[in-house]
């Protein structure tokens, strides 16, 4: 059996794994990275491209760039390009087979088999338009595993205290929570929620939608007019979001963005982190009742909680960080590398898949065989890592 492999495939960007020598390892792809832009661009002379090379044709060549399609997964949606309606399972197999040749590229054999995570809250039609990404794509998905889930698996490696955790995971495009409990081995998911449209992305287009009123009063141009300028626009105002994870303030320059009767205009905007935060609150404001739920339906109080993991690239928020901790009155978990620990702890579910249920060259629990008990909005499913799910258990989960 070839390596098993552990896809996070994101909905702005992806990570893949690989359990070497008992532990999870990222794979860089071809460009040295640690991530991939769930992004497909196609040129007009008919050329694909995937990942960081389409991410920056979103600024010139818009029309004819996709991303965030896992938003649209297992829905009806369809992307036209060159007279072919593309559905999300095509374009997401896309990105998974990047990721693929650059796992092969990686251990240099063939790669066949994977384990893919979806948020906790996808159903069934979600979770099985993403099985049909991977085959399209050439992999036998031999898991559709939930991102916290696999979160909590990556930190119950090191960590393998009796305790209870929250993943507070706000990805791209969805934010999830599940309160899962560790002990001697057995990952058990006590409850799950979130909001499958919910992420980074949304706090990106609030940037976009203020930057485009003060433009508008300023200068009395609308930018929504130029497909162009918004591509220059939201990738701008995606960099100002990161760099106020870090910083109190944040530039927007995009010089020539227009053109008006008496020539070019530059956008010049400055934005600081309290107007930012500002004007997201309401976002944030909903991944409070999703927690509170999360709570009741698994019978605990916040006291009860041994850690918070924060998992997501939009968790680098000053702002979640500190709701968070105002929320559940603890300081959140930075352990784990909030973009790669899901792919990791595919990894080691795949690694246990390939093994008979233990991992090669593993220590402690991981040595011994982990069991997951997850539980899904629709079923509750029991299930060894590294075997095959009960008959009258769902093989997804």
């Amino acid at each position: 059996m070839s390596k098993v492999i552990g896809i996070d495939l994101g909905t702005t960007n992806s990570c893949v794994a690989v359990v070497e020598g008992g532990k999870p390892v990222v794979i860089t792809n071809a460009e040295g990275e640690r991530t991939t832009p769930s992004v497909v661009a196609f040129t007009k002379d008919g050329e694909r491209l995937v990942g960081g090379a389409a991410k920056r044709q979103i600024a010139t060549n818009s029309g004819r760039t996709v991303s965030s399609i896992k938003r649209y997964m297992g829905s009806d949606h369809r992307v036209h390009i060159d007279g072919r309606d593309l559905t999300p399972q095509e374009i997401s197999a896309m990105i998974l087979t990047k990721i693929r040749r650059d796992a092969e590229s990686y251990l240099g054999e063939p790669v066949t088999e994977a384990v893919i995570t979806v948020p906790a809250y996808f159903d069934d039609s979600q979770r099985k338009a993403t099985q049909d990404a991977g085959r399209i794509a050439g992999l036998n998905v031999l898991r559709i595993i939930n991102e916290p889930t696999a979160a909590a698996v990556a930190y119950g490696l090191d960590n393998e205290a009796p305790q209870k955790i929250l993943v507070y995971d706000l990805g791209g495009g969805t934010f999830d929570v599940s309160i899962i409990e560790i002990e001697d081995g057995t990952f058990t998911v006590l409850a799950t929620g979130g909001d499958t449209h919910l992420g980074g992305d949304d706090f990106d287009e609030r940037i976009v939608e203020w930057a485009v009123a003060e433009f508008r009063r300023s200068d009395r141009i609308d930018l929504t007019k130029d497909p162009a300028a918004m591509g220059r626009l939201k990738e701008e105002a995606e960099k100002a979001k990161k760099e106020l994870s870090s910083a109190l303030s944040a530039q927007l320059n995009l010089p020539f963005i227009a053109v008006g009767k008496d020539g070019p205009h530059h956008l010049d905007l400055s934005l600081g982190r309290p107007q930012f935060e500002m004007m997201t609150g309401d976002l944030l404001a909903r991944t409070v009742q999703p927690v509170q739920n999360a709570l009741r339906d698994a019978g605990l109080s916040a006291s009860q909680l041994g850690k918070v993991l924060l998992v997501g690239g939009s968790t680098r928020m000053p702002a979640v960080e500190r709701q968070v901790r105002e929320l559940l009155g603890c300081e959140p978990s930075h352990t784990l590398n909030p973009d790669e620990c899901v792919a990791m702890g595919a990894a080691v579910q795949g690694g246990l898949l390939q093994g008979g249920g233990k991992l090669a060259g593993a220590t402690g629990a991981a040595a011994q065989g982990l069991v997951l008990m997850d539980v899904t909005p629709l079923t509750l499913s029991i299930e060894t890592l590294g075997g095959v799910a009960p008959p009258s258990s769902p093989a997804t989960v």
